[in-house]
């Protein structure tokens, strides 16, 4: 079984900074993509970030310049550096990790954390 636990979550005003981490556990292989995706309150959950096993990354558009995907491989964590955050970025962030391999079975498998709460008061 794998899981992953999200932290880093919390309240900031508008224009400070917040870092989220990622740490995947249990018997894994190895893992793909690892990500962050967003859900705000009556909205569809969105990507924000992803960022595969070579480093390659890809931003939401809304994000871009102001946050910062990174990945320490060897922790099977990935990091969500939020820069000049605005409240438009307020919302329940989801780490995923997809792609993923477990010793029990060859098929790659993608899981999700519970999720954190980001709120940035104006």
């Amino acid at each position: 079984q794998v899981r992953l636990v999200e932290s880093g979550g919390g309240l900031v005003q508008a224009g400070g900074s917040l870092r989220l981490s990622c740490a995947a556990s249990g018997s894994i292989i190895s893992i793909n993509a690892m990500g962050w995706y967003r859900q705000a309150p009556g909205k569809q959950r969105e990507l924000v970030a992803v960022i595969t096993g070579g480093g390659s990354t890809g931003y939401a558009d809304s994000v871009k310049g102001r946050f910062t995907i990174s990945r320490a491989n060897a922790k099977n964590t990935v990091y969500l550096q939020m820069n000049s955050l605005k409240p438009e970025d307020t919302a329940v962030y989801y780490c995923n990790a997809d792609g993923v391999v477990v010793t029990t079975t060859p098929i790659p498998a993608q899981y999700w954390g519970q999720g954190t709460q980001v709120t940035v008061s104006s």
